[in-house]
């Protein structure tokens, strides 16, 4: 009876290897079965497509015919930006969060944008990208990327470095940027550039484009018309027909040459001879009135050239407005028609405004900023005609006079009398 217990245990010990030796030998063989059916997996990955470009040189823009192969029934996509300047972008927070109902105010902003980038699409998504324009100002550039099928080509812009602060509403009154916030994780710091894209650009034509001509052969060609005006240096296109499936780029460079210089904060280039001759009429009149002549001179070159940005507009202005003012200076005080006194307390003002006023400018939009100026200028506008009228002449016999002991002092100091 003993030896018939012993006995059990070696049964049970059997039989347990018996079950783990068939089970290592179904893993082996469902591991067998496995590996054939990963390979044609592995077989089947997306070939990354070819690309060519037929001239490697552009004289401030030009056209560029570019060719390659894909697979057929791939959607082909073109990532073309600028690869030797960066430029500034930013764009203040300031709108109600559907959820919470609440103003974030915080202010992003980056050194990293491309001077150009752009992305080109095939030519059948052109009525897509008509319909985006019908919004206006409130196109959204991910929602359109999206609807193009092109967030697969969105790379460069996606990996800058973007900072951003945490403001409030009287700081932003003030122009202060706030307390800088922590790092934004990578999808975050996506979602941002491509914000920071449309503020930078502004326009559905500056970055979205269909020029693209793809075969049932998935051979593809399209023209890119590279406008003038843009940054010096090589640009890169990248063919991309899905993510992380790309082409190697092609590299062309274009070449400018004086009177087109190029400006690097503004991130273009300009023919100089047209604001020299514009200034040079505005700053007669300016300086007339008493003026250097920056109040005409920005809403002019916002209107004129609206490749500026309108804060290099406005920080550009208000030096060159000094080389004016300095020589009116001179002049208004050989015939003396200053008031130092005055002059000096209303300058103390100006420079707290000075203070203030560059800080605000880069957290405003394009459309706030003419707003604004806008309605400076014809109050502005309003009441220098009112001063012109012959009621109020008639009612201010002393501004009369003063005009006439103006042209008397002109008159004396032009003979050096």
């Amino acid at each position: 009876m003993k030896s018939r217990f012993r006995i059990l245990p070696w049964l049970g010990l059997a039989m347990v290897m018996l079950l783990g030796a068939r089970t290592g030998h179904a893993v082996e063989s469902g591991d067998a079965t496995a590996a054939p059916a990963a390979a044609p997996a592995e077989m089947a990955a997306t070939t990354a497509p070819t690309i060519a470009i037929d001239k490697t040189e552009l004289k401030n823009g030009g056209t560029i015919k570019v060719s390659g192969q894909a697979e057929p029934g791939k959607a082909v996509y073109l990532e073309v930006w600028s690869e030797d300047h960066d430029v500034r972008a930013s764009r203040f927070d300031s709108e109600k969060d559907k959820e919470t109902g609440k103003r974030p105010y915080i202010f992003y902003m980056s050194g990293e944008m491309p001077a150009y980038y752009k992305i080109f699409v095939q030519k059948d998504l052109q009525p897509t990208i008509d319909e985006a324009k019908k919004a206006g100002n409130k196109w959204s550039y991910s929602a359109l990327l999206k609807d193009l099928g092109a967030d697969v080509a969105y790379s460069v812009p996606a990996k800058i470095k973007i900072d951003h602060f945490q403001s409030t509403l009287m700081a932003s009154i003030v122009g202060s940027r706030g307390k800088q916030l922590p790092v934004m994780d990578e999808k975050e710091t996506k979602k941002r550039s491509m914000q920071l894209v449309k503020a930078r650009f502004r326009s559905i034509d500056k970055v979205f484009g269909a020029v693209i001509d793809v075969q049932p052969d998935g051979s593809y060609t399209a023209d890119l018309n590279i406008r003038s005006g843009l940054a010096p240096g090589k640009y890169k296109i990248v063919a991309v027909v899905d993510k992380q499936v790309k082409s190697e780029p092609a590299v062309f460079e274009n070449k400018i040459s004086f009177p087109t210089v190029y400006m690097d904060n503004a991130g273009t280039s300009m023919n100089l001879i047209y604001p020299f001759v514009l200034t040079l009429v505005v700053a007669i009149f300016g300086v007339l009135m008493g003026a250097g002549g920056g109040f005409i001179m920005n809403p002019l070159l916002v209107t004129l050239f609206p490749a500026l940005p309108h804060t290099i507009v406005a920080g550009t202005v208000t030096p060159t407005v000094l080389f004016s003012q300095g020589s009116g200076i001179y002049n208004y005080s050989k015939i003396k028609f200053i008031n130092w006194k005055l002059g000096a307390s209303i300058g103390c003002a100006m420079l707290l405004g000075g203070f203030i006023g560059p800080k605000l400018t880069e957290m405003i939009t394009l459309d706030q900023f003419k707003f604004a100026f806008g309605w400076i200028l014809i109050v502005l506008a309003g009441l220098m005609f009112w001063q012109t009228t012959p009621g109020y002449l008639e009612k201010n016999k002393k501004e009369q006079a003063i005009l006439k002991e103006f042209k008397k002092r002109a008159e004396q100091a032009s003979t050096g009398k």
